[in-house]
This record gives C-alpha cells, structure tokens and sequence, in this order.
C-alpha cells in the first residue's frame, strides 16, 4: 500500500463491466438447497479441528422506521415498534439453538449487528439480546475483540450510544449517504450534519474504538460539486474508515428504487468525477484506499491489518479478524463454517416459522469443491492485499500454480498491457491503477462468472 491510488477514467471507462463483489466465493448465486443436519455436521467438524477458530457473530437486524429508496437491504419497513416484538423473541430463541452447537470454549473475538437499523431496537430489546447472546456464546472482552454495530443516526441518541458501549460494542459505523438536502430529500432520507456529528461525538466520549461513515455517489441530483461539500463536513468530523459505495440503480430487483427517478441520477462521466474528486479529496486529507470502496486512517486496524497480511473478506467486508467462523442469526443471515456457506431462510415468516417448530432456520448454502477453495484463496489474497505470490499456493496445494492457471494467464495480458498489474517472477502486484479495478482482475479467477453473467445479477465495478 506504499504506492498511491490512480485514477484513469479511460482505464475505469473500459474496464467498468458488472460483477461480483467478492464477499464470498463462491458467491450466493451459487448457493443450493442445505439440510440442517448437513449443517450441523460442518459444525461438528469444526469444534473437532485440533486448534478450533475463534467465532465471529452476525445478527441481521431487518427493521426501519421509514424507507430509503436506495436501499437494496432485506428490510422490514414499519413504524409500529410492536411488530419487531415477534422477531426479538425467534432471534433469542435462534441464538440458543446455535450456541448448543459450538463449544463454549470458543471465544466470540468479532460480532457485528446490522440490519435494516439496528438501533430501531429500545435499550432494553437491545440489552436482552446481548444478554442471550452471552448466556450461549463465550463474548470475549479482550481488547482486541472488534464489536461493531451498524446506526442510523436519525434513530440513535447519546444515551443510545453510551447503552451500546455498555453492552460490548467498540465500533460503530453511521449511516450517513449525502448531506445535501437535494439529494436527501430525493432519496427519502433527510438527515442533518448536526444529528450526525452529534453521534459521532458521542461515540468518541463513549471510548470507541473506531467510527466509521458510509457515503453513497451516483444518487439522484447529486453533482461533482455537491459531493465534495458533503465530503469536506465528513472530512472535518475526522472518522476512522469511509464506505464510499456506488450506487447500483436496479430497480426490477429492488422494489423502493422505483421511487428514484432515473432523469435525476448523475450520468457516467459525473458519477465518474465525483468518483475521482472522492479519491483525491481523502487522499490529501490522509485517509489511505483499502480497496473496493473502503477508505482508512493509517493509524486504524483496518490498515494495519492490510499491512500485516491479516485482513480478511466477508460478508460484512473488510475484517481484521480472518481465522474465524462465522455463525449468522436472523432472517437472511449468512454464516461461514469449515470454509462451508450456510444461509437462514429470506423471508420472516418462514424464519419464525422454523424456530418456533424448534429448527433452525438454515434453508440453503454451499460446501465448495477443493478447486473454489482454491480459488478463493486467490481472490481473497488479490482483493484484500493487491498483490500474490504463488509460492504459498504451490506449497500448501501441492501443484505448479502457473500451470493449473495457465488460461487465466492468458487473460491476465491484456490487463497487463493496460497497466492495472504486473507479473514479475510469477508474482502478481495490482498496480495504482488496477486497485480501482480489483475485482475485474478477481473475475479472472471466477469459474463461475460466464454462466451467470448475463441476467443482471450484479452491480457495476464503478
């Protein structure tokens, strides 16, 4: 990460097709129907591993008061506050379903609350679930544990804050998207720098360790200009780590997106220019590209990670903490096991359905082939750390890696050529101007992609 990030809108332009973003490989697409007991057998394996992995949390929160039309999230839309009552009461129950299963000897070094919004939860729904969460799970406390929570300022307070570092969180991410009033109010999200900041701020008097921002370019009446003003506000309040995302529209996928007038969206060569001034604008004030929208401080875990070769991808992203099992709870929620992919049922239904009959609620996942392993370990490397030696590959798989490759060398020419990497000595390094373009060098290493490339299933790399 030494070298800086290069923007080439005539590379950018060229390279910018749809594909995956790599939270998993192989990807959801891929996933098939899946037995709880064929689960259940991942996760006996894995507590009989002579060293067994530290476990990493995900509970998937779905309910918002009020609906932003971006959004691409399984969400619950409602401002009943009664109606997330049920679904308190299955993910409690899921949670004591699922810690029977691990050995209490596996310390939870990560968990993460998302949603949805998680904060639409009351302080006491809130401390319930931490508290069953712990009744069945060993929560570490050790420092360098990483809890993290998603919020939405418009529904946290200080007094929220101060309950969720009570509870065991120490990084907490703010939904933020754009500060124009334009664009808020266009999206049905208005929310002020005032109820931000204050957030902020009291994550900071709260002790946590690392606040984090989204940010969203390619909505509805944003302009280059625009954005940068909402990036210098963002800037002065001085966050650990930026999300900087693009806005995908897809509105046959995502019903509320319909709701966005498509007049309204920047064109490319915009998007393109708040893209660029976004990269120049944090570079100069300091914050490093971790890849694939994410930004750092230098002194955040988050780059240090990326520096010690430790950083990791998963569904919730970027992660310091790679040796882990993912357990996943809720509707929709995603877990990793063994290298294994399990998912609960989509819809909260079918969800409370399966608990209240005493199952889990597993409905679908993916045991990969030694050959998706493989290539997932290649993308993983790439994507998280920009650069692969084979050597480790060739040792630990037992095969010449150039060899088992060689149609993807091949393929890698032409991005070679165009200056995104290099191949020296068999090692590939993404060079500043293929960071951007990362997951198009990924795609060269996904023999799943052709056969479902068509159909609109992902979003565009930029």
């Amino acid at each position: 990460m030494s070298e800086a990030l290069i923007f080439d809108p005539e590379l950018i332009t060229r390279y910018d097709r749809a594909g995956p973003r790599y939270t998993s490989y192989p990807t959801a697409l891929q996933f098939s129907e899946l037995q709880e007991a064929e689960y259940q057998a991942w996760v006996q394996d894995s507590n009989e591993e002579p060293l067994p992995r530290p476990l990493s949390l995900y509970l998937h929160l779905p309910y918002c008061s009020r609906i932003c039309y971006y959004c691409a999230c399984t969400k619950i839309v409602t401002a009943n506050r009664a109606h997330a009552v049920p679904y308190v009461s299955h993910l409690k129950r899921e949670i004591a379903l699922q810690g029977r299963l691990y050995d209490n000897d596996r310390k939870v070094t990560q968990l993460h609350w998302g949603g949805g919004t998680p904060t639409f939860f009351n302080p006491e729904q809130m401390r319930d679930l931490m508290h069953t969460t712990g009744e069945h799970f060993n929560l570490s406390r050790g420092k360098s544990r990483e809890y993290s929570i998603e919020v939405d300022p418009r529904e946290t307070n200080e007094f929220t804050v101060s309950v969720l570092r009570e509870l065991g969180f120490n990084r907490i991410s703010l939904g933020v998207q754009d500060f124009d009033l334009g664009v808020q109010r266009a999206v049905n999200r208005v929310q002020s720098e005032e109820q931000t900041e204050q957030i902020l701020l009291a994550a900071r008097s709260n002790d946590f360790h690392s606040v984090s921002m989204d940010l969203i370019y390619g909505l509805p009446l944003q302009t280059l200009d625009s954005f940068m003003v909402t990036l210098d506000k963002v800037i002065a309040m001085a966050p650990d780590r930026l999300s900087v995302f693009n806005y995908a529209h897809l509105p046959k996928r995502f019903k509320s997106q319909r709701q966005i007038k498509t007049a309204e969206l920047p064109s490319v060569e915009e998007k393109l220019r708040i893209l660029q001034g976004t990269i120049e604008r944090l570079g100069a004030a300091g914050y490093v590209f971790i890849g694939m929208d994410h930004f750092a401080r230098p002194d955040d875990e988050l780059y240090r990670a990326q520096q010690r070769g430790s950083l990791h991808r998963n569904f919730q992203g970027y992660s310091t903490h790679a040796e882990c099992d993912l357990v996943g709870m809720g509707m929709s929620a995603i877990g990793a096991v063994g290298g294994n992919y399990i998912q609960n049922k989509r819809e909260v239904g079918a969800y409370g359905q399966a608990i209240d009959e005493g199952r889990l609620a597993v409905y679908r996942g993916l045991a990969p082939e030694p050959e998706d392993r493989l290539r997932r370990e290649v993308i993983t490397q790439l994507i998280c750390h920009f650069q692969l030696d084979p050597a480790p590959f060739e040792a630990r798989w037992q095969l010449d890696f150039w060899e088992h490759f060689a149609a993807e060398k091949i393929a890698l020419q032409e991005m070679i050529d165009d200056g995104l990497l290099s191949l020296t000595g068999g090692v590939i390094r993404v060079l500043p101007p293929g960071r951007l373009l990362v997951r198009n060098i990924c795609m060269v290493f996904d023999c799943h992609l052709p056969a479902r490339a068509a159909g609109g299933a992902y979003s565009r790399a930029i």
